[in-house]
């Protein structure tokens, strides 16, 4: 993690002990683990429009301590929280491993979402896209623009959603040739094949 990374808070990663993706992904990754997760569970940060509010606001200054762009400002009344919340199942579901059990935000991704945005060309030559809308489209069309870039670079595969169903955390892997699982291989992965262990020894023991 660089030094710029390490003065960033970011609220809704940082509560898991984890750390955040690198760049602006890590806006992406932070909106998922406004999810109630870990053990033991943590408050879910998009409750109510005064908790939605509190997250964005830090999360928008991270952003811009990250990206070193001006952060927008973005008021949210309670149908941009519930626009939030489908926002983040969506990216959830993106996210999650295939081969993990099935969770209240686990599955395929079934909707598609559109949203405005803008390019423009920077004093430094670059093509800079912009996020476009109010309320939580803004903040989604920025989060979208985040991913996309990500993809671009193909750093995006590497931000997961830890297989441990019981926990549910989303972190970005970064072992040399991103076969992580897990947010923690002790914490979860242990646990996990520990129960599997067991279930095995009990489907043994019922055939003998």
């Amino acid at each position: 993690m660089s030094k710029r990374e390490q003065r960033v808070s970011w609220t809704a990663t940082t509560r898991y002990d984890l750390e955040p993706a690198p760049g602006g992904l890590a806006l992406v990754q932070d909106l998922l683990n406004t999810l109630s997760a870990g053990r033991p569970r943590q408050p879910d940060l998009l409750e109510s429009v005064e908790d939605a509010g509190a997250w964005l606001d830090q999360a928008l200054k991270s952003w811009s301590g990250a990206t070193r762009r001006p952060a927008p400002g973005i008021d949210l009344t309670a149908e941009d929280v519930q626009g939030l919340r489908d926002l983040r199942q969506d990216l959830n579901r993106l996210v999650r491993p295939p081969t993990s059990e099935s969770s209240p935000e686990g599955g395929p991704v079934t909707s598609l979402m559109t949203l405005p945005t803008a390019l423009r060309l920077d004093e430094h030559g670059r093509i800079q896209a912009e996020p476009r809308g109010t309320g939580w489209r803004q903040v989604a069309s920025l989060a979208l623009i985040e991913a996309y870039q990500a993809q671009c670079t193909d750093t995006l595969r590497r931000l997961k959603t830890c297989r441990n169903p019981r926990c549910a955390t989303s972190f970005y892997d970064r072992s040399r040739n991103s076969s992580g699982v897990w947010h923690d291989v002790r914490a979860c992965g242990n646990a996990a094949n520990l129960r599997n262990y067991r279930a095995r020894k009990r489907a043994g023991t019922e055939q003998a």
